[in-house]
């Protein structure tokens, strides 16, 4: 049991002891409400993927037809430019891909993917089932540029599938396409990319091959499109959370290896596929339900401040995209911001604190990065660096400049170094190029490297880190 755990338990403890029996009850503390405390902590964290993937799902589809930012269920997202600074659908939007994504419900008929013929374009395809989980991968570097054809099929699902189309099986009725296009962001590169995205689609099985009229979404009444997902997530009270968890595991089931987990859900009355249901427990034990949430998002981000960090900056080279039994890391990875991909794909580095081990702070501090000769992010598609708010959110500034990246004009220095300025206003004509901007507050850096290295120097044999951010003033 975490010290978070020990100490919401002494308060329980606590206020039982100080509670006077119940006639014909014993001066004995219920060690069920403890019991019931840890499992439903260790639930929340277990299915916290799973709620923030429906979530994202639910607000990203929203919608009777497609627009810049939002399809139906099974329909193809084309954002034909880099997120907008005030899309807050889901954290951590990056300034170098156009995203191209399909929100599928695989758990009655299988769905197709097509993908054209990428050529020499950078793109990466991930397929992620609803408890955030990376099943496959179509990219220039797992499955090269040429035209290529998948059907989707969900849990339980046997047939046959047309000629040419090679079946990629998800263990739930929920998945993910995450498709990330590069773009360097200029109109014609635009262009380029838009008939690529164009010409990708996502079709039912039954309709694969024929003409196709997609239904129109349906659309849920009320519901919030504006708020961030993780807020919303996180604003739930625990038997809304856990009736929601438990209907969608219906469809999105525990893997076999989670079977540990299943048997203590049941303990609290939380059952895939049916509504979660606590009578069974005291009324100490039902209060003490209602404390889980801001335990399990505090043991979440006690998590994270755990994790090692090299020069002020976080990153994973194994273990994330394929969590297996790691709850909370995987847990953790869902609150930062949902859609992880694989480390051998790709890494990002986290920086939330300089090198000093001080939080960022632009109404106080300006900041610099240097980069040796020949030190930048080492990388076979591309990397960039990208300035976050406290939220995870692009930051508006006066030059529209959310990253920095290997498509940029930077400057070196005489030696042949790389300077980046991280500040609010700019460091001067001469080294404007170099310049990521900064909010006159809090911020966050996210470094992306796609297509990592694999010879040295790498990140992912820790032969390459990013070098620290430090102040200047």
């Amino acid at each position: 049991m975490t010290a978070i755990k020990h100490a919401a338990a002494a308060l329980i403890l606590g206020v039982m002891f100080a509670l006077p029996p119940a006639a014909g009850e014993e001066e004995t503390p219920s060690v069920g409400a403890v019991e019931a405390l840890t499992i439903a902590t260790d639930a929340y964290i277990y299915g916290y993927p799973l709620m923030t993937f429906d979530m994202a799902r639910r607000q990203q589809t929203n919608v009777a037809a497609a627009d810049a930012e939002h399809a139906p269920m099974g329909q193809m997202i084309r954002m034909r430019t880099y997120p907008a600074v005030d899309n807050h659908c889901c954290a951590a939007p990056n300034a170098d891909t156009l995203y191209t994504e399909a929100w599928l419900d695989i758990s009655r008929e299988p769905a197709v993917l097509s993908i054209p013929d990428m050529g020499d374009r950078y793109y990466m395809f991930p397929i992620l089932d609803g408890w955030s989980e990376v099943v496959m991968v179509a990219g220039t570097y797992t499955t090269g540029g040429k035209a290529q054809t998948y059907a989707i099929t969900g849990p339980g699902w046997t047939g046959t599938l047309p000629p040419g189309v090679t079946e990629v099986k998800s263990p739930t009725g929920i998945v993910w396409i995450l498709g990330r296009i590069y773009c360097t962001g200029i109109p014609a590169d635009y262009d380029a990319v838009h008939a690529l995205q164009d010409r990708c689609s996502v079709v039912p099985l039954s309709a694969y091959g024929k003409p196709y009229t997609p239904p129109p979404g349906v659309v849920e009444a009320g519901f919030d499109m504006v708020t961030p997902v993780r807020k919303q997530v996180n604003a739930l009270d625990i038997n809304a959370y856990f009736n929601q968890l438990a209907l969608l595991m219906k469809t999105n089931p525990p893997t076999p290896q989670d079977a540990p987990m299943v048997a203590r859900m049941a303990k609290i009355g939380l059952v895939p596929g049916k509504a979660f249901d606590p009578d069974g427990l005291g009324v100490l034990d039902r209060d003490s339900l209602a404390m889980v949430p801001k335990l399990a998002l505090a043991e979440m981000g006690v998590h994270l401040k755990r994790q090692k960090t090299t020069e002020g900056w976080l990153f994973f080279t194994k273990g994330v995209g394929n969590f297996g039994t790691d709850y909370l890391t995987r847990g953790m990875a869902n609150l930062l911001g949902p859609g992880w991909n694989r480390p051998q794909d790709a890494v990002y580095p986290l920086s939330q604190k300089d090198a000093g081990g001080d939080g960022y702070d632009g109404a106080k501090h300006n900041y610099l990065v240097r980069f040796g000769k020949g030190m930048l992010p080492p990388a076979d598609a591309f990397w960039s660096l990208t300035m976050y708010d406290e939220s995870f959110f692009f930051v508006s500034n006066a030059i529209n400049r959310y990253d920095l990246a290997k498509r940029d004009r930077l400057v070196p220095n005489p030696d042949g170094s790389v300077d980046m300025y991280i500040q609010a206003e700019s460091p001067g004509k001469g080294k404007e190029a170099n310049w990521l901007p900064a909010p006159k507050g809090k911020f966050t850096l996210v470094m992306r490297i796609y297509g990592p290295r694999k010879a040295p120097p790498s990140i992912l044999d820790g032969s390459w880190t990013p070098p620290g951010v430090k102040k200047t003033q």
